[in-house]
């Protein structure tokens, strides 16, 4: 029972009613002392020292909006009513919301006089010098108590804030510092990958090597060509790449230009170093559209495919098309199941090139699609290992420029990838 009824009033005090509660303390308890004080000096009787000491009470409740009108209108009520803490409690709020020395100077001495001189003035007896020297004495501790007070929580007040915000520096800091010990680790595993990615490839291009020197047959001869030729490119790729991670930034280390980013023109060659039944549409001139993120996009796209098909669809039949999207179609072709439009293949661009550059910088963006039938069942599917994160970088590349990425099956057992990218985004 105990502690149900702890648990109650921890709900209570945490609620909503108990946040009211908070936000009127402040308010109400300063005018009921007030009240009590007029009432313990002046009485209950209506007249005039009980009506300047009630008004000065009420004012309270607009101490904390203006702190200085509000004070001086409490010092009738001290100088009539005889009241202490009306004026007390505004010239202790002054003191916490406007601190100016010059202010709460002036308004210590206002209390003082206040307080000093009797009503009505014709009572106030020069010559009895005792009684006046407690009075001053009184009146000037009066006015002193609350302003040092004030003064203090304000101070206090100034000091919490900044230990809060040194608080959120030392946060930050600690982030600052994590962060920093992250890109250490990343550089550090970037060259080891380096090294070891680097070392393997390396011994695959002398053993291509060798075979290409060493064998007689043709086409033994042109397979270990193509590899030694992937694997210079593997190794291009993967110095561009622990560059940018091992650079204090990807942009500007891209800038700086530290290896040549594939797009557009590299597909054909991509797709001819596949080793698959591809069929190439391209109806974008590589470079029209002036925007090469997006281009090296679609080529990461085609590529991240390529290597999926060749791992999980072995001699299957696939076809690449490149088109530009129109502003009016260019939701409808994403969504839609197949493209409206019939590329050209790209061994016979010819004299339609600079009509298709044209409608490529007219387009709205750049659509891509990889299309894969069922696998050959007597093809041998290569043991390649993945990490089964490759469609979903795909999907966050093209989300990150502005685009989307649909990855599906197909009625006829095969798969289907479409991307599309808005030329804005590069």
């Amino acid at each position: 029972m105990v502690a149900r009824g702890e648990a109650k009033g921890r709900a209570l005090a945490h609620g909503v009613l108990g946040r009211r509660l908070r936000a009127l303390a402040p308010v109400v308890i300063p005018v009921l002392l007030a009240i009590a004080d007029a009432m313990l000096v002046n009485g209950l009787e209506l007249d005039l020292e009980v009506g300047v000491s009630m008004l000065a009470a009420a004012a309270l409740m607009l101490r904390r909006r203006f702190p200085l009108l509000v004070f001086l209108f409490t010092l009738p009520g001290l100088y009539i009513g005889y009241i202490w803490f009306a004026p007390m409690i505004g010239l202790y709020t002054l003191a916490v919301r406007r601190p100016g020395r010059a202010r709460l100077g002036l308004c210590a001495v206002l209390l003082i006089t206040a307080h000093f001189f009797p009503y009505p003035l014709s009572d106030f007896a020069l010559t009895d010098y005792r009684e006046n020297t407690q009075v001053l004495i009184d009146a000037s501790v009066t006015s002193a108590a609350p302003i040092a007070l004030g003064l203090l929580v304000r101070t206090r007040q100034e000091l919490a804030s900044r230990v809060e915000d040194l608080t959120r520096s030392r946060r930050r800091e600690h982030r600052l510092l994590a962060d920093r010990v992250k890109t250490t680790e990343r550089a550090r595993l970037a060259r080891e990958m380096h090294d070891v990615v680097a070392h393997q490839v390396s011994l695959i291009s002398l053993q291509a090597g060798a075979v290409q020197v060493s064998t007689e047959d043709a086409a033994a001869r042109a397979g270990a060509t193509s590899i030694r030729e992937l694997s210079v490119r593997t190794l291009e790729e993967l110095r561009h790449m622990v560059g940018v991670l091992r650079a204090d930034g990807g942009e500007a280390a891209e800038a700086d230009g530290l290896a040549p980013q594939p797009d557009l023109e590299e597909l054909p060659r991509l797709i001819e170093m596949s080793a698959l039944d591809v069929t190439y549409e391209g109806g974008v001139v590589a470079g029209a559209s002036g925007t090469k993120t997006v281009e090296r996009a679609a080529f990461r796209t085609v590529q991240e495919a390529l290597t999926n098909i060749r791992k999980h669809a072995p001699g299957a039949r696939v076809r690449v098309r490149v088109d530009p999207v129109d502003p009016g179609d260019a939701v409808d072709a994403v969504r839609g199941g197949g493209s409206g439009r019939a590329g050209s293949s790209v061994r016979g661009e010819g004299a339609g090139g600079a009509g298709r550059a044209e409608e490529s910088r007219a387009a709205h963006g750049l659509r891509v699609e990889i299309r894969n039938g069922p696998p050959d069942a007597t093809a041998t599917a290569p043991a390649l290992p993945g990490g089964g994160h490759g469609l979903v970088g795909l999907r966050e590349r093209a989300q990150s420029l502005g685009g989307t990425l649909e990855a599906r099956h197909t009625s006829d057992g095969g798969f289907v990838v479409r991307a599309e990218f808005p030329y804005g985004a590069g």
